[in-house]
């Protein structure tokens, strides 16, 4: 679901580059399991505010449901191309797999597979504000892999309860009610993608994905042990690889709470380094609203002061125009939260 810049790959920008690395600093890691409520909503908020990533350990999902879901993504991605083009996404229907190869004006060193948490979800048709026509998406499941759609539904609806969790904490480090958004989500959208990044003949000239945001309110990331991740710094720019943890999930706000939280929070650029040797799997859940959701600041932050930074927008026209421009790429434009920044 990132944005990347059109001139990605026309330009050398995206390569990654060694002295950009910065091996000292390293995002924050919070123990979900603190006794102490008032102590771990400060810790999220501090990590929010400074960097939008962390860390989390001790976050309830269990062990053996992350390591069946690991072991049915690899059993997917071996299957022959064959297999996997049946469950093959479209322009209409954006779940299912989706290849580096088979995509004109890619981008990505990737190979995915994305699924819906809600198997029948209403999406709106275009992002078209006259367009009211809602469109039911189904999820796409291999049949050759029968343990599949059981074991991915089972890690999707645990990482959904943590992502619940987290937004409650991150509610509250902003002086908002815990169950302030919570509303938000009946009918949601959240989205749960399969990430497999080959190795690379060539990792000095590609990214398994360029530099970007989320779109989502915030998304929670399992990794393997390979790495590849890389946060950029606020301050001076650099990237931070994100060290793998064994057992940890990596969490990063997306746009949405950004704009919740009235910019208090940003949400980090972050990219994948891909390698020559290795391939690397990751699983990104991401959280987000349902179609009918208005997004803008929530009013408790909104103040003569501190007035809102960002016009109200709908979510569902807005993960269409962002849907169809991931599936276009070039051919559309990919509308930014920056587009509904109010300017001074």
């Amino acid at each position: 679901m990132g944005n990347i810049d059109p001139a990605y790959m026309q330009s050398t920008e995206h390569r990654p580059k060694s002295s950009a690395f910065v091996q000292v600093d390293e995002i924050p890691t919070i123990d979900l399991s603190e006794s102490i409520e008032q102590k771990l909503v400060s810790n999220i908020g501090k990590a929010c505010e400074e960097w939008g990533f962390f860390q989390v350990i001790n976050h309830g999902v269990p062990s053996d449901i992350i390591l069946k879901a690991e072991n049915e993504t690899k059993k997917f991605f071996e299957l022959s191309m064959e297999e996997k083009k049946k469950v093959k996404r479209d322009e209409v229907n954006a779940t299912g797999y989706h290849d580096v190869e088979h995509t004109k004006n890619i981008r990505d060193w990737k190979e995915i597979f994305d699924y819906h948490v809600e198997n029948a979800t209403q999406v709106p048709s275009s992002d078209d504000p006259h367009d009211l026509e809602l469109w039911t998406l189904k999820n796409q499941w291999p049949k050759s892999l029968p343990n599949f759609r059981e074991t991915m539904e089972e890690y999707a609806r645990e990482v959904e309860k943590l992502s619940y969790k987290l937004l409650e904490l991150i509610s509250l480090s902003l002086g908002l009610p815990g169950d302030k958004f919570h509303d938000c989500f009946k009918n949601q959208l959240s989205l749960m993608r399969l990430n497999r990044y080959p190795p690379c003949p060539f990792p000095d000239l590609a990214l398994g994905i360029g530099p970007h945001k989320d779109p989502s309110a915030l998304t929670v990331l399992a990794q393997d042990e390979i790495g590849g991740l890389q946060v950029q710094t606020k301050s001076l720019g650099d990237w931070i690889p994100v060290k793998p943890i064994p057992g940890a999930l990596i969490i990063n706000l997306g746009d949405i709470v950004q704009i919740w939280s009235n910019d208090k929070y940003d949400c980090a650029v972050h990219r994948v380094v891909v390698n020559s040797q290795k391939e690397r799997f990751s699983y990104p859940f991401f959280l987000f609203p349902g179609h009918h959701i208005m997004v803008k600041p929530a009013e408790e932050l909104v103040s003569e002061q501190n007035p809102a930074k960002y016009k109200a927008f709908n979510f569902g026209k807005y993960y269409a125009n962002r849907t169809q421009s991931d599936f276009n790429k070039q051919e559309a434009e990919n509308i930014q939260i920056h587009d509904f920044k109010i300017l001074d």
